[in-house]
């Protein structure tokens, strides 16, 4: 939301926002354009009819002051992507969705725009190096949008990716996720087949076939008015710890890996091609791509170790990065911790969908902040669920931060890698500083 105002601001409208509490780096990137709130809280005095429109985010409960007055005032009030749509209306809008992939595919697709020179907007959903926000909105032609399925606010229960009325769709795979929202796997992939209809006439759906699930949802689709250009994994290598994508009898080396990666990839060249991008002119931009905020980042290296964090929260996205470090690092052991964080994570009836999605990893960690349960209003569990559910009797459990941090410094790190997967923050552990403190330990 903080994005969307600076956007906004940054294009020459009048922006004012609340909310009960502002983290970081809101408030300071809000007071740096001077838009910071005078005070935290909601002030339903302030909101009257020269208001020209009410932006509602997710995170607002339907019962908010400020927005029971501007229901009561009559005013015009969107929910977020609805108000990127009406930003966005006569640009092509390209929508990347997809239960994984989607943050990376965007910001595979941005990078090599910028690299193109091209003029363009964009939403996405972590910060990328070389752009200062996670919003941009001008009078570019072009659009880019990271398409997510989760509802579009408390008063609009349909899925974000929805409502843009993509020109260029992408789904990238059909993984079951948002249980507290979607509670059967038919619900969620219904949101998917929903989406297709939404592809605008004469417009194009960029698909991976290499999911099953999504295969299968396009071919029972029967639109003609869209064109549907599939995709699967390109040719590859890899040698001395960097992957290489093999096309048009080159190598182009990557500074991403994994086949999750090679796969995004694919499905951004497409996209790039549809917007006027040259394939050779992709392979070369793509090479400088570093990776977005959280996926596989590196936290720190020496000559036998690797620390790497990654937002890897639901089962596929755990599968995909486990495989692809383990395949990065064929000679080195893995130590793999995954946070559980999401209400579907930690729900009991969704937990059995872990199983076996750590079985690659020497070693494996399952933390639960005990805090987070009482946050979310959750009955809490103990280690043996946790082991049932993830089919795998030597599994580690920590619910504490603190003998959880203990605990990964006192391992023999050397010649092993050390993963840490979570949509959370461990419980506030500095993971800088713990990758810190285990490479100077070993």
């Amino acid at each position: 939301m903080h994005n969307l105002a600076i956007a906004l601001h940054n294009k020459g409208f009048d922006v004012s926002g609340s909310d009960d509490v502002l983290f970081e780096p809101s408030r300071t990137r809000l007071a740096k354009y001077g838009i910071l709130p005078q005070q935290d809280g909601w002030y339903p005095e302030k909101i009257n009819s020269t208001i020209d429109a009410v932006i509602l985010g997710m995170h607002a409960r339907a019962d908010n002051p400020e927005l029971l007055k501007a229901q009561e005032l009559g005013l015009k009030i969107y929910s977020y992507p609805e108000y990127i749509y009406e930003q966005s209306k006569n640009k092509l809008r390209v929508v990347i969705g997809g239960s994984h992939g989607k943050t990376t595919i965007t910001s595979m697709i941005l990078h090599v725009l910028q690299e193109a020179g091209k003029q363009f907007d964009y939403l996405v959903g972590a910060q990328l190096a070389g752009f200062e926000t996670m919003v941009k909105l001008t009078d570019a032609p072009i659009i880019v949008i990271e398409g997510d399925e989760y509802l579009a606010s408390p008063i609009d229960r349909r899925p974000k990716f929805h409502l843009y009325k993509a020109n260029i769709g992408v789904i990238s795979g059909i993984a079951w996720d948002h249980i507290n929202v979607f509670p059967t796997f038919d619900s969620y992939v219904e949101q998917f087949r929903l989406f297709i209809k939404t592809i605008q006439p004469g417009g194009k759906l960029i698909y991976s076939t290499t999911d099953t699930v999504l295969d299968e949802a396009v071919s029972a689709d029967v639109s003609k008015d869209i064109e549907k250009i599939p995709y699967q994994l390109p040719q590859y290598q890899i040698n001395n710890g960097i992957t290489f994508i093999i096309a048009n009898g080159k190598s182009h080396p990557l500074e991403v890996f994994g086949e999750h990666n090679l796969l995004n990839a694919e499905a951004a060249r497409l996209v790039c091609e549809q917007l006027g991008i040259t394939a050779e002119n992709f392979y070369q931009a793509i090479t400088t791509f570093k990776g977005a905020a959280r996926r596989l980042e590196l936290l720190g290296k020496n000559d036998g170790t690797n620390i790497y964090k990654d937002f890897a929260h639901s089962p596929s996205k755990l599968l995909a990065t486990i495989q692809a470090v383990k395949n990065q690092f064929l000679d080195r052991k893995l130590v793999a911790c995954i946070e559980l964080h999401t209400f579907s994570s930690l729900n009991k009836d969704f937990l059995i969908q872990y199983a076996g999605t750590l079985s690659e990893a020497a070693e494996a960690i399952v933390f639960i902040d005990r805090h987070t349960f009482e946050q979310k209003k959750m009955e809490p569990y103990d280690a043996s669920v946790v082991k049932k559910a993830f089919a795998k009797d030597d599994l580690l459990f920590f619910n504490d931060p603190v003998a959880l941090k203990k605990y990964l410094e006192e391992i023999k790190m050397h010649g092993k890698n050390l993963l840490l997967m979570s949509s959370g923050n461990f419980g506030g552990i500095d993971l800088a500083a713990l990758a810190n403190n285990i490479l100077k330990n070993i």
